[in-house]
């Protein structure tokens, strides 16, 4: 059952900023008077002191009522935001305090819409999960048939081509129902923290020892995790040596908008056809050497929980992927 902001009175946001308005001016003006006529009867000295003592403790109840009335409920919401955002896939506790009308209804909102938001993200799964499950018993069963079939031998050629093409078409199913689920599954995935380029840069080396790899900007800091990063670098640099690459330049650099990293190698790049539909689900040209087309979905996707996003930048030779945070983080 969802978690509901406790239901209470609370003054409007006019009635807060206008009394605390109206308020300072009144403990002025009475400070005024007072002085005027307590001062000849206690001393002004003395009239000074219980008048500043008197002002003082009603400003502190009045710096009470705004921070409890507006800067607790924002600093509780800005909580609650960056818990949801951080664990994705669970349930946080919405914020008790939402002091004013106007702060309440911005909670119950920014409520409402991170739970339908993990609403649709569970129905994305349950809906892949159902549909690989329904499509990969039939899946399998023509394979063990088309296996069966192949055992028996005494097929003619044209009969064991058709029987070669059924089971490659079932292997092909099966990869993209993998694929979807590796996109569902994408959504929910949190790789928690921060990394540099430069913790992984004996990885890249070594890994990827045939491309010659040119590394800057290793010392920023990203707002993702060393494994996600790592993830994002490794599909990368290896679609650049399945495209022939023997270079890679792999920039980080801070930007106006924020953090960027700039991945581009001197491939035969991405032609103009193909450049509009990379990111889109299934496609690929790779398709006979068993590629499903998600694996840039796949990264945009990851890159989304973290505020991220990645894009393909015109280049005079070979490919050049961006991949930015809005927010640029701390060195």
């Amino acid at each position: 059952m969802r978690a509901q902001l406790v239901q209470k009175w609370r003054p409007t946001l006019a009635l807060v900023l206008g009394g605390g308005l109206a308020g300072t001016l009144i403990l002025s003006l009475i400070g005024l008077v007072a002085l005027r006529y307590l001062g000849p009867e206690i001393g002004f000295r003395n009239a000074a002191l219980l008048l500043g003592t008197l002002i003082l403790l009603a400003t502190s109840f009045l710096g009470w009522l705004l921070v409890r009335l507006l800067l607790s409920p924002i600093r509780a919401l800005n909580a609650y935001a960056a818990q949801t955002r951080s664990h994705p896939g669970q349930t946080i506790d919405p914020p008790e305090q939402s002091g004013t009308v106007e702060l309440h209804n911005m909670a119950r909102n920014v409520v409402d819409m991170a739970e339908h938001l993990r609403n649709r993200e569970m129905t994305i799964r349950s809906f892949t999960d159902h549909v690989s499950h329904e499509i990969k018993t039939p899946v399998s069963a023509i394979r063990a048939a088309a296996e069966l079939i192949e055992d028996g031998g005494a097929l003619s050629a044209d009969d064991q081509k058709l029987l070669t093409q059924i089971d490659g078409a079932a292997r092909q199913i099966e990869e993209q129902l993998t694929a979807l689920r590796e996109v569902a599954r994408a959504r929910e995935m949190s790789h928690q923290g921060s990394s540099k380029i430069d913790a992984l840069s004996n990885w890249l080396r070594q890994e990827f020892a045939d491309l010659g790899l040119s590394l800057s900007g290793t010392d920023l800091l990203f707002p993702i995790g060393e494994s996600g990063l790592k993830i994002i670098l490794a599909h990368l640099l290896n679609n650049a040596r399945d495209q022939g690459a023997q270079r890679v330049d792999i920039t980080a650099r801070l930007q106006p908008t924020g953090l960027e990293l700039r991945v581009s190698d001197d491939g035969p790049g991405i032609s103009p056809g193909n450049a509009a539909q990379i990111f889109d689900p299934f496609f690929t040209t790779k398709r006979a050497k068993g590629g499903t087309g998600m694996g840039l979905t796949i990264l945009r996707n990851m890159l989304s929980v973290h505020g991220g996003d990645i894009s393909l930048h015109p280049s005079k030779r070979g490919a050049c992927f961006v991949i930015s945070f809005a927010a640029a983080p701390s060195r």
